[in-house]
């Protein structure tokens, strides 16, 4: 027997963070993450609740940067 698999898991990207790839669909699922991303993919794995992802995935990005507005 032993431990069932995971559908979701990590993968490191080069030059950008890390991804988490669904292993059912066989494709990405979500933006990069700047650092591994251990939260989302328990919260995937188990229950899914969509209030949480949401949660993680907002506090896991980084701060937009502020633009300078050009003055007339």
């Amino acid at each position: 027997m032993g431990a069932r698999k995971r559908r979701y898991g990590g993968k490191p990207v080069p030059s950008d963070g890390w991804r988490v790839w669904d292993n059912t669909l066989k494709r990405w699922w979500g933006n990069v993450f700047p650092d591994y991303p251990a939260a989302v993919l328990d919260e995937l794995n188990g229950e899914g609740s969509p209030e949480r992802l949401t949660e993680l995935g907002r506090r896991s990005r980084a701060p937009k940067a502020k633009t300078a507005r050009k003055r007339r």
